[in-house]
C-alpha cells in the first residue's frame, strides 16, 4: 500500500476563514433581500458600443495597469489622471493586492466594523493584525474619531473604511475624512488611509453623489469598482487609485504577477458601461430612490418589533430587531420563519455586528417583489413575537 498524503496544515486552510456570506454567489431563494445590489446591466446594452456592429474583438493579453481609455474614464469620474488608476479584478482584488504591500506579518490595520468581511479577510490573509475600530448602531455607525486616535500606533500600516459603508449604507462625511487625513499624518505618518467607494455613485434619486476621495491626500487610496452602482458585478472589473507613483507601480506588478491583466473582453465592456454611466446609473437610482421609500414605510408600520439607520446611499440598510420584544430563541424563529417563506436577509454576525441586526437589500427586486418580500418579514416578524402590537 502507498503510504498517504500528510494532511494540509490547518492554518493553512484558515488562511482564508469561511464565512456564510459566501452563500450570496450560491442559489438564492425566492425572495433575496440579502443582495446588495441593482438590477444588473444586460450584455445587449453595450454589445454594439463596446465591439462595434461586427463584434470581432482579438482576445489578446491586456495591458498590467489597464485599458487606458477604461483608465482615463475611471480618472475623470475621480479628479485625477489616467496614471494614477490600477485596474484590477473586481474591486476585492484592489483590496488584496493594497494589503500584500502594505502589511506584513506584525503589522497593524484598523478595520471599520461592521464590514464586508472579505475586506478583513484580505489583511488578516497577509499577517496583518487587525484593530476593529467599531461603528455602532446607536450612534448611526458613525466613525468616532477619539476611537480611531487611541488604536492608531507606530505599527499601523493601514486604516481601512468604506463610504458609504457595507452593511449600514452610512457614508463618511467629507469634513471627517480630512480630519482622518491629518490625524494619521500626525500620529501615524507611515499609515495609509484604503477607502472603499464601491456605492459613491448610489445616491437615491436627484441627491448628489459624494465627491471621490482620491485627492484627499497622498497616502490616500480609493477603490471601486463596477459591481455596485453600475450593475455590473458579472464584469469583475474594480480599481485602485493612488497618486504615490512609487506605490502605483507596485500594484501593478503585484497584478502582473498575480493575474498578469484583466481580461480585455471585460475590459471593453467595462468601458461602454462607463460610457453609457448616466443612463445606467440614473435608472438604478430611480429605483434605489422608490424603493427606500418602500422600506422606509415598512418599518414605520412596525415600531414595536424594529428600528433601522436610514442609509446615505447604496442598496443596502441596517434594520434591528428589537432588544426588549426578541431574545435569542426568538431570533431563531425569525430566521427559520423567514427560510420558510423563502426569503432572505443578512444577518449582522456576517459582517461583525451584533445578532440582532440584519442587513436589508432593497436594490435588486422590482417595486412588486420588494413589497411581497417585505411582507413574508412582517409575517416572520409577527411569528417570533407573537402578542406585540
Amino acid at each position: 500500500m502507498s503510504a498517504q498524503q500528510p494532511p494540509m496544515k490547518q492554518q493553512h486552510m484558515a488562511r482564508f476563514p469561511n464565512n456564510e456570506i459566501i452563500s450570496l454567489v450560491g442559489k438564492a431563494p425566492r425572495f433575496d433581500l440579502a443582495e446588495s445590489v441593482g438590477p444588473s446591466v444586460r450584455l445587449a446594452e453595450l454589445i454594439d458600443t463596446a465591439f462595434g456592429d461586427g463584434a470581432d474583438f482579438a482576445l489578446d493579453y491586456g495591458t498590467a495597469a489597464g485599458n487606458p481609455e477604461l483608465r482615463r474614464e475611471i480618472a475623470a469620474d475621480n479628479g485625477v489622471d489616467a496614471d494614477d488608476v490600477v485596474v484590477t479584478v473586481g474591486g476585492m482584488h484592489a483590496l488584496f493586492l493594497i494589503a500584500f504591500m502594505l502589511c506584513q506579518a506584525g503589522d497593524e490595520a484598523i478595520v471599520a466594523e461592521p464590514v464586508f468581511p472579505l475586506a478583513r479577510n484580505a489583511l488578516t490573509a497577509v499577517g496583518a493584525t487587525t484593530r476593529a475600530l467599531p461603528l455602532r448602531f446607536d450612534t448611526g455607525y458613525r466613525v468616532d474619531l477619539g476611537a480611531l486616535r487611541k488604536l492608531l500606533s507606530p505599527k499601523t500600516k493601514v486604516v481601512s473604511l468604506a463610504s458609504p459603508q457595507n452593511p449600514s449604507g452610512v457614508a463618511i462625511p467629507a469634513q471627517t475624512l480630512r480630519e482622518i487625513v491629518a490625524m494619521l499624518a500626525e500620529h501615524a505618518p507611515e499609515a495609509w488611509l484604503v477607502i472603499d467607494e464601491t456605492y459613491r455613485e448610489a445616491a437615491f434619486g436627484d441627491d448628489t453623489s459624494a465627491p471621490s476621495s482620491a485627492s484627499l491626500g497622498p497616502r490616500v487610496i480609493s477603490v471601486a469598482s463596477l459591481s455596485k452602482s453600475h450593475g455590473s458585478a458579472g464584469l469583475r472589473i474594480g480599481w485602485a487609485i493612488t497618486r504615490d507613483t512609487a506605490l502605483r507601480q507596485a500594484l501593478v506588478t503585484a497584478k502582473f504577477s498575480t493575474v498578469i491583466s484583466c481580461s480585455p473582453v471585460d475590459e471593453a465592456l467595462a468601458l461602454a458601461v462607463l460610457r453609457q454611466r448616466d443612463r445606467i446609473i440614473g435608472e438604478r437610482r430611480e429605483l434605489l430612490a422608490q424603493n427606500l421609500q418602500v422600506v422606509e414605510n415598512w418599518v414605520l408600520r412596525h415600531p414595536a418589533h424594529i428600528e433601522w439607520v436610514r442609509p446615505d446611499a447604496g442598496a443596502l440598510c441596517c434594520v434591528r430587531l428589537k432588544h426588549e420584544v426578541f431574545d435569542a430563541a426568538a431570533v431563531e424563529r425569525f430566521y427559520a420563519t423567514l427560510a420558510r417563506y423563502s426569503t432572505r436577509v443578512a444577518p449582522g454576525p456576517w459582517f461583525g455586528d451584533e445578532p440582532l441586526v440584519f442587513r436589508l437589500g432593497f436594490g435588486l427586486p422590482t417595486l412588486t417583489q420588494l413589497a411581497i418580500a417585505l411582507e413574508c418579514v412582517s409575517v416572520a416578524l409577527t411569528e417570533a413575537a407573537p402578542g406585540v402590537a
